[in-house]
């Protein structure tokens, strides 16, 4: 099924076609929540680096946890629309799996605001994921990032979002 969508679906476009920041003076403050993930599939060898904790750069994961918050704090810095956001919390987790050789990040960013917080979960995912690339690569250059996606957002207007690809697998998984 393919959706078409139109020009005026596009919040970041004015009428005249030119990319805006979306004015969100006239919404109201909710409590906004998105959760987003993404993996890093690497050697089994580079795997057991990080959990033995012999990376030579430290402590793979506390420092991408570290850098995943900070990049939710950062995002407007990076993605040129985004506005900047008072955020209330970043939670982020990293779980490894032996058996495909990856680490998933999940992040959970919430704010009190006019304006949902996907894209700094989305960047946090992202920045997390490149730390543990930019920490491992002296070993392991083909690492892999994908998946990278939301998973549910809460609040606004549009109120809740649930991806239904992911809530498809946990009700087969569960």
């Amino acid at each position: 099924m393919t959706t078409h969508f139109q020009q005026s679906d596009l919040t970041h476009f004015d009428s005249d076609g030119q990319a805006h920041m979306v004015d969100v003076a006239e919404k109201q403050d909710s409590h906004r929540i998105a959760i987003a993930c993404g993996n890093i599939r690497m050697k089994p060898e580079t795997l057991s680096i990080i959990t033995e904790g012999t990376a030579k750069k430290g402590d793979v994961i506390g420092v991408a946890r570290i850098a995943a918050i900070m990049a939710a704090k950062r995002t407007s810095d990076l993605i040129p629309l985004c506005h900047p956001l008072a955020i209330t919390r970043v939670h982020v987790n990293f779980s490894i799996s032996t058996d495909t050789n990856s680490i998933q990040c999940q992040t959970q960013v919430e704010t009190i605001g006019k304006t949902g917080v996907e894209m700094e979960a989305l960047t946090a995912v992202q920045v997390g994921l490149l730390t543990i690339y930019d920490m491992c690569k002296a070993v392991d250059r083909g690492m892999v990032m994908s998946d990278i996606r939301i998973l549910e957002k809460h609040g606004g207007k549009s109120g809740d979002w649930v991806s239904l690809i992911d809530q498809a697998q946990t009700d087969v998984a569960g």
